[in-house]
């Protein structure tokens, strides 16, 4: 709750009139309602971190809805891994001399906020990121802690598992399209690219193209890895990790910079071309499509826990059975 003070007080700041962080000739300076706006759903997001502290902390907290509280979870880490893990690693690249510019990707020859703005920014949300994720882990490890116990092959059949399967493989073709995208923008391609954003690309840009890219494949890997477990002596953990992380990342961030993109465009040329506007759209489809599979995939599994030890086809209970 701490980390979203500085955020939450800078958002306030600039809603209030005050220039604190933004210097002479910045964009922000000409922002209008639309940045008011702007700024007061982003403070409204922040503040939605503090509820999930408190939801997560607190003793009514387990009595919430399981979708009322893994939904706006996976939507903040969708927003917030991207931070966690393409800033530090752009820090890293200019301390090597890879090159300046704007953090997670916002390269613009104009002034657009003091330098110590995005460290106290981002530096917060990495903070955000590491305390929600590591209270949702032990939450959620007390309360639903048997859906994820154990390996690949001990998972039952499933008379589900063949639409599993066919959507897996729909997921993984889908994802070809924002990989190949990513991979062009990552290794210095501008194919696709307006040409406000090809003109102002940095260090950072490649950065969190290489990290959008990894997000892609760990989305593909994860399902599949769930739909065939052709490897059954792996735990059933780490492909739950990277469908979570994954897909959160695709649909959330990809919505994020396709709001930003029309948003932030000052004119025609700095609009989001139609390739970057479809990459966005599939990795946004195919997020929200692997979130659909996990909901079903838990509500199955949470069904199945709930059976016998001796399964479906375990002969029926005696009356002093039930009882007990």
């Amino acid at each position: 709750m701490a980390s979203c003070l500085p955020y939450v007080g800078l958002k306030a700041a600039w809603m209030a009139g005050s220039r604190l962080g933004i210097p002479d000739g910045s964009p922000l300076l000409d922002g209008g309602t639309t940045l008011l706006v702007t700024n007061g759903a982003t403070l409204l997001m922040d503040g939605a971190v503090i509820l999930l502290a408190l939801l997560l902390t607190r003793p009514w907290g387990r009595r919430v809805p399981a979708w009322l509280l893994v939904l706006p979870m996976w939507v903040a880490s969708g927003l917030l891994l991207p931070v966690m893990t393409a800033f530090p690693v752009q820090m890293a690249v200019r301390l090597l001399g890879g090159g300046g510019g704007r953090p997670v990707g916002e390269g613009d020859a104009e002034p657009f906020l003091d330098p110590w703005v995005f460290g106290v920014v981002y530096g917060g949300f990495i903070i955000q990121g590491l305390s929600l994720g590591s209270l949702f882990a032990l939450y959620a490890g007390k309360r639903w802690g048997r859906l994820w116990q154990g390996r690949l092959r001990d998972l039952p059949e499933s008379p589900t598992a063949p639409a599993l399967r066919a959507t897996a493989v729909a997921v993984a073709l889908a994802v070809l399209l924002p990989a190949v995208t990513h991979l062009l923008w990552a290794t210095g391609s501008a194919a696709g690219l307006d040409a406000g954003r090809a003109a102002s690309r940095t260090s950072d840009f490649y950065v969190l193209e290489s990290v959008s890219l990894l997000f892609v494949l760990a989305t593909a890997l994860g399902v599949l890895l769930l739909a065939f477990r052709r490897t059954g002596r792996l735990s059933l953990r780490l492909p739950l990790v990277l469908t979570w992380a994954g897909s959160a990342q695709m649909a959330c961030w990809g919505g994020w910079l396709t709001v930003a993109g029309l948003i932030g465009a000052g004119d025609a040329s700095d609009r989001p071309t139609t390739a970057t506007a479809v990459t966005y759209a599939v990795q946004m489809l195919a997020g929200a499509l692997v979130m659909t599979l996990g909901a079903y995939f838990f509500a199955e599994r949470a069904a199945d826990s709930a059976l016998p030890a001796t399964g479906k086809a375990a002969a029926p209970a005696s009356d002093s059975d039930r009882v007990s």
